[in-house]
């Protein structure tokens, strides 16, 4: 071999060497000043960038070295042109890769730590991470001299081909789209469907949304028949609600003491039973009304979501018919007054209905 060919090679290796050392003595330096940084912070975003940039950052730096030892090299200038393209587009790419990670990772911090309305779910981090490589892409084929405006024009072309192949699939797309921005069903929500089913809403995903229910079985819905479908929310426009506990007592019971009672169990069960509401305050009254054998009342309170409203209901019950059995206030069974007349008129009508 000649030995300008071997003095070169020589020269691109030690340049390839020097400068990836050097970018990896940077990588550590900067690796570290993140550390310290992080441990100062209780953010986990910090923790989440040193994750993401650390194996990346390490072909960045043989990437730089690559880079500077072929462009001081004598290779000719098109298979450098090619080199150089090949390594823009895997930088590109990697940047476009680590950049998604790091920005869904951001979004579900920042919707987490400020309460924001938004639809934290696996759709939205589809689009957003979606949108970000698609950037990455365009950039890369722009790099390798590839005319983007022409590929447009064919996915346009081709994706109306495609949008009518997978209709279902976009239609349960948008219908999802819809849900996140409609914000009439979000994550952690407890629904109730027109078909029955009620449960608490774990994802808007991009093709179906995922409802447990409280057996803990999970029902999976395309989104397009969610948002067709009519819908109980019990979490909108706030998770607390109203608890109504009909109350059955005889006629002759004194009004006045069963109200007492009734208003004194809900107020004292607003503080030692988890779920219960102090405020609104509790109320009595006289409704459905007049029974056929009791006067039927109802006691209003409110619970703090509606799954609080069974445990609630089981230890205000156990709480008020031991304070009726100590009142002595009767709970009247169902009875019902039959009035037997005998006599020619009642027969004759007996045996007239008989056909006789």
């Amino acid at each position: 071999m000649d030995y300008h060919v071997l003095r070169q090679v020589a020269t691109s290796v030690a340049i390839f060497i020097a400068c990836t050392g050097a970018a990896l003595v940077a990588r550590h330096l900067v690796l570290s000043f993140l550390r310290r940084w992080s441990a100062k912070t209780e953010t986990p975003l910090d923790d989440l960038i040193l994750a993401v940039i650390r194996v990346p950052s390490i072909y960045w730096s043989l990437a730089l070295g690559l880079y500077l030892a072929i462009g001081t090299s004598d290779l000719p200038a098109r298979v450098i042109s090619l080199a150089f393209s090949i390594l823009h587009a895997l930088v590109i790419m990697s940047f476009s890769l680590v950049a998604a990670s790091v920005a869904a990772e951001g979004f579900r911090f920042a919707a987490r730590r400020a309460d924001l309305p938004l639809p934290a779910t696996g759709l939205t981090y589809v689009v957003l991470e979606g949108t970000i490589i698609s950037m990455g892409v365009l950039i890369v084929l722009g790099t390798l001299g590839v005319s983007i405006a022409p590929l447009l024009t064919a996915l346009g072309v081709g994706g109306l081909a495609v949008a009518l192949a997978l209709q279902d699939t976009l239609s349960n797309l948008f219908a999802g789209l819809h849900i996140l921005m409609e914000k009439s069903v979000r994550v952690g929500d407890f629904i109730r469907l027109e078909t029955g089913e009620e449960g608490y809403v774990t994802d808007i995903g991009w093709r179906t949304t995922r409802l447990r229910l409280l057996p803990n079985n999970v029902v999976i819905i395309p989104n397009n028949k969610l948002s067709q479908s009519r819908i109980v929310n019990y979490y909108l426009p706030t998770p607390a609600m109203a608890l109504l506990i009909p109350i059955s007592v005889a006629y002759d019971s004194d009004l006045d003491l069963v109200q007492g009672i009734l208003l004194d169990e809900a107020k004292r069960g607003a503080r030692d039973i988890p779920g219960l509401l102090a405020e609104p305050e509790p109320a009595v009254r006289l409704i459905p009304g007049f029974g056929q054998s009791s006067l039927d009342l109802t006691l209003v309170c409110h619970v703090r979501e509606f799954t609080d409203q069974f445990p609630v209901q089981h230890e205000l019950r156990l709480r008020i018919l031991k304070r009726f059995r100590a009142e002595a206030v009767g709970i009247p069974y169902p009875s019902r007054t039959v009035y037997v007349q005998s006599g020619p008129t009642v027969t004759s009508a007996a045996l007239s209905k008989d056909g006789v």
